[in-house]
């Protein structure tokens, strides 16, 4: 991993690992390393290629310390039938958090109103449209992944009535599923979750957020490919948005989207952060300690997988 993920990530657990076997060096660089066993990776690692591996002849593992390993875990690590674990169940909570934290704030209208609230300095509970509030609302998962479950997991304490649409899964406990199209219909919030394949590139297309009725919301926090930008700005003044993330991120300064004030953009903060980060080193311990004890991994990332994961 980089350095700088070294230090936010591993640093606190640096002694456990070092107690279960021979851990380090910690760098930034494959080229470094002398010829391991096993490798603790996270954000910024370099892409681990057959001429890494020819460098590595003894490598039989991979440990990545965050989510998903596309880019940088090659298909020649499978073909050498190296072992591989990813954090993302672990980094999936956080992300689920987050979207649950902004379903409940939209439907409050928690950040326009105090937004009117600050210029105005009056307090209103007698005009505000039946609309607002989170009682019944329906919320639309699109995609049933490991994050798209934990939010639906998570949302069961809630009044809500919650709808999915995934083309690989028919049926997931706690919501109903529904088409691609049914789902933009009927829901008061959106919240993507599906990975960046080419078939999801622009999948939430300007058809699609022409189905939200007004003032629903749309929540990405996936990846910022999967919305149509230039058609989320022009519907923007119709329905509300908020996005971790964006394509490119950052958006240029004069991005519509920055200017708009249906529009909540955040620096792609919705996974592991502060201390969060914590819970990501401590996974990466249990996996390396069951590693060492010649069990096998509790999240493997396999071959078959490679194609689908975020």
């Amino acid at each position: 991993m980089s350095a700088d993920a070294a230090a936010t990530v591993l640093a606190p657990v640096l002694g456990e690992l070092r107690s279960i076997c021979d851990f380090g060096p910690v760098t930034g660089n494959l080229d470094e390393l002398p010829d391991i066993d096993l490798l603790v990776t996270g954000w910024g690692c370099p892409p681990i290629t057959a001429a890494a591996l020819e460098r590595l002849p003894s490598l039989k593992a991979v440990v990545h310390t965050a989510g998903s390993v596309k880019g940088f875990v090659t298909d020649a690590c499978w073909e050498r039938g190296i072992a591989v674990s990813s954090a993302a169940a672990a980094n999936a909570l956080p992300v689920a958090e987050y979207t649950v934290a902004m379903i409940l704030l939209s439907g409050k209208r928690v950040l326009e109103r105090a937004r009117d609230y600050k210029a105005t300095q009056r307090i209103g509970h007698y005009d505000i449209p039946p609309a607002v509030g989170n009682y019944g609302a329906t919320i639309g998962i699109l995609s049933a992944s490991m994050i798209g479950r934990r939010v639906i997991e998570l949302l069961r304490p809630h009044d809500f009535h919650v709808l999915v649409h995934d083309p690989f899964v028919t049926e997931v406990d706690g919501a109903e599923s529904v088409g691609l199209a049914e789902l933009f219909a009927r829901s008061d919030v959106v919240s993507v979750h599906t990975p960046l394949l080419p078939e999801t590139t622009g999948l939430v297309s300007r058809e699609l957020l022409g189905l939200l009725r007004d003032d629903a919301v749309l929540i990405n926090t996936a990846r910022g490919a999967i919305v149509d930008q230039d058609a989320l700005a022009v519907e923007a003044g119709r329905i509300r948005a908020v996005l971790d993330v964006t394509d490119p991120e950052v958006l240029p300064a004069d991005h519509p989207l920055w200017r708009n004030e249906n529009v909540l953009i955040t620096p792609h903060l919705a996974g592991s952060q502060g201390n969060e980060w914590v819970r990501l080193a401590r996974h990466a311990v249990a996996e390396v300690r069951r590693w060492a004890a010649g069990q096998p991994f509790s999240t493997p990332v396999s071959a078959e997988r490679r194609e689908r994961i975020a």
